[in-house]
């Protein structure tokens, strides 16, 4: 029986799709029910065909992050086209994030104090992004299990979903986002670094002549205070964060787009260096802490289970004498995390206390239960990206082996967002595999 949970908003009708808005008020914490509420928003979709078949099966989609939004639809392709022929849709807008009582520097500062801050956000983790996802299975989908797909962190929350709700799910589709199964994450960005110094040596490889430029921007940062469009000082430590699309494949956040970015670095033909507007308005945009800010405040802790990060990758990076400023070539740094953006980020700044706070806790709970893995019975499968920068191949494959009955498909066709360029292939590839069509 469906449950007065979910208030549905208008139809919204774009091309080959029918979307309804679904807000769902669920506790902010699941053991204690009756105190505060938050609102969980989720989109559903289904093909104009199928708008009176109520029988489809839902597909849930997970999205990667942490903090990120679910897509916003603007017709029915690429992974969406694939599905929408079968089942309905439903896009999450993971608690925090989008229409989902957002967590963004503004509506934290109604929060009177860093430490009150803290307590909130330790509530924002994959374990209640599965219990949000299970109150609105009840409410919309008469109890019925349904089917996720997890891209990137959202894979984490699958792994979390089959240990904590496994009767909630028929399937479970995971595409670069097996999670490693460690208490706690100095293992996880020991690995990481080692990818982000590949990637590195790849764009070098490919772009010999850029070294140049970068060590022109970083002396250039060192030793001037250039603002960005947004009023903030441009350092040569937030300048080499762009290299956190090193690791994507899609146009506007690759590579290749780095290098691009860097052809037109210099204001040309002027006395002195001179960055360009338009590399400094790139530079901004290419990095989305201000936005969202639980990708900085929480991204550690995805990785711990009853222990601290301590900030493990601002730790981790002094292992690593390839990312010193003093190297030719300078070395981008990728998805990582370090205190000093607390400090630099104007929406973060705020927030430094409590990112403390948060990087200092010891007692997360367990995002994955390796008992109930062991033993898992629900059809699943998995994308693993042999080169892939963000989620360490090895440490996903240790993942692999604990889930019973996982199909399991590595790659090296694809980089990290295989399902953005080529969803509708990946997806069929992937069904096939679950259903053990293939």
């Amino acid at each position: 029986m469906k449950t007065a949970a979910a208030c549905q908003t208008k139809l919204t009708r774009l091309p080959g799709l029918i979307c309804k808005q679904h807000y769902f008020e669920v506790p902010l914490d699941y053991e204690r029910s009756s105190g505060k509420k938050i609102t969980v928003f989720a989109r559903e979709l289904v093909a104009p065909q199928n708008e009176s078949n109520q029988d489809l099966p839902m597909l849930v989609f997970l999205q990667g992050g942490p903090g990120f939004e679910s897509p916003r639809p603007e017709s029915a392709d690429g992974w969406m086209k694939r599905a929408l022929p079968n089942c309905r849709i439903l896009l999450l807008d993971q608690r925090g994030t989008g229409l989902s009582t957002a967590v963004t520097h503004e509506t934290l500062e109604l929060i009177p104090d860093a430490a009150s801050r803290a307590d909130y956000l330790r509530n924002f983790r994959a374990d209640n992004i599965v219990r949000d996802c299970e109150f609105i299975r009840k409410a919309i989908n008469d109890d019925k299990p349904w089917t996720i797909l997890g891209q990137s962190y959202g894979g984490f929350c699958a792994v979390s979903y089959l240990s904590l709700a496994p009767e909630g799910l028929a399937g479970a589709l995971i595409f670069g986002g097996l999670p490693p199964l460690h208490d706690q994450p100095d293992g996880v960005y020991r690995a990481c670094y080692k990818q982000v110094i590949a990637k590195n040596k790849i764009f070098y490889e490919r772009f010999p002549h850029d070294a140049e430029i970068v060590s022109k921007i970083v002396k250039h940062l060192s030793t001037e205070e250039v603002l960005l469009p947004t009023g903030e000082r441009l350092t040569a430590s937030r300048f080499l964060q762009i290299g956190l699309n090193l690791g994507f494949k899609a146009a506007g956040r690759s590579l290749t787009s780095i290098h691009y970015l860097l052809e037109r670095a210099f204001v040309p033909s002027t006395a002195q260096p001179r960055l360009s507007y338009a590399f400094l308005r790139a530079v901004d945009n290419f990095l989305s802490f201000n936005t969202n800010p639980i990708y900085a405040l929480l991204h550690e802790s995805i990785y711990c289970q009853r222990q601290p990060s301590n900030w493990s990758a601002h730790r981790i990076l002094s292992e690593f004498s390839e990312f010193n400023l003093e190297n030719d070539p300078i070395f981008f740094t990728g998805e990582m995390i370090y205190p000093w953006m607390f400090d630099e980020y104007q929406c973060l700044k705020p927030l430094k206390e409590t990112a403390r706070i948060l990087a200092e806790y010891s007692d997360w709970p367990e995002l994955y239960d390796v008992n109930v893995l062991r033993r898992n019975d629900v059809p699943c499968a998995a994308t693993v990206y042999f080169d892939d920068m963000y989620v360490d191949r090895e440490l996903s494959l240790e993942t692999a082996h604990q889930i019973s009955g996982l199909k399991l498909w590595i790659t090296n066709e694809y980089e990290h967002d295989g399902i953005r360029l080529d969803g509708a292939n990946l997806l069929d590839r992937m069904l096939a595999m679950m259903t053990g069509q293939n």
